[in-house]
């Protein structure tokens, strides 16, 4: 069998930097969360179809693993790929909460593609295979490239490793699910006029503690914030002092 651990993100701080082609643009830091992962694994199996396990409720066409097989069956043309899928199934081991600003179904299909290579032995370099993987999602290529801490900007795609090891931090999700579409939509609606570059200049070179223990202000480190607790004023009732809030939702963060 294959296997390969598909961990979570938090944002240190996510800034919206212009709206461009249909999509926002950013700037954040991106950082792995070593003790919350999913698992994927490849187990012998004879399929009659590409085969996924463990992701209840998803659709297959939806789901985040299926279009990276998609993808790299497009790309490569490569039919080790097909036939090794009609002799292993996809079992995924889910503990990423959906929905939480964690990135988790965007890291089990950048995991996925990363094992694919290994196992399928793919001669795809990283930088094409993180290309690929943004046609999936803007989250892909921090995962592909698979960096401890990184600076994120543009869609996505740019992936730049920041010298850290990543803090031990504590999460908490409450049982709200924000959907990400929702919060962007809302934060073009009601605060993309309000951005002002200027406000973040230098962040993307300071270290995340001091981030952290600089900037206080949840609101201020993360633009999505204000725009999910327009879309779900539930978030309100969890908000406590020192706590941070990860992408799009809706998990909080602090330093151990």
């Amino acid at each position: 069998m294959y296997s390969i651990k598909a961990h979570a993100k938090v944002n240190i701080f996510l800034k919206i930097t212009g709206y461009k082609e249909g999509y926002h643009t950013l700037l954040s830091r991106f950082m792995r969360v070593e003790d919350l992962y999913d698992t994927i694994t490849f187990v012998p199996c004879e399929c009659e179809r590409f085969t996924i396990e463990g992701c209840d409720g998803v659709p297959l066409e939806s789901n985040t693993i299926y279009k990276a097989y998609k993808a790299l069956n497009d790309h490569t043309g490569d039919l080790d790929i097909l036939n090794f899928f009609y002799a292993h199934k996809v079992v995924v081991t889910k503990r990423i909460p959906s929905q939480a600003g964690l990135g988790g179904g965007s890291s089990d299909a950048a995991a996925f593609m990363r094992l694919v290579k290994e196992a399928c032995n793919v001669m795809i370099s990283t930088e094409a295979l993180a290309k690929l993987g943004s046609t999936i999602g803007a989250d892909l290529p921090f995962f592909i490239y698979n960096y401890p801490s990184a600076n994120v900007s543009g869609f996505g795609e740019v992936v730049e490793p920041f010298d850290e090891a990543p803090l031990a931090l504590e999460l908490y999700t409450p049982d709200i699910g924000c959907d990400t579409a929702v919060v962007y939509k809302t934060f073009k609606s009601h605060l993309l006029d309000d951005i002002t570059l200027c406000s973040f200049l230098g962040w993307e070179r300071l270290d995340s503690q001091t981030l952290l223990e600089t900037i206080h202000d949840p609101v201020l480190l993360n633009d999505l914030y204000a725009a999910a607790l327009i879309a779900y004023p539930a978030l309100k009732d969890f908000t406590k002092e020192g706590w941070y809030f990860s992408g799009s939702g809706s998990t909080f963060f602090n330093i151990l």
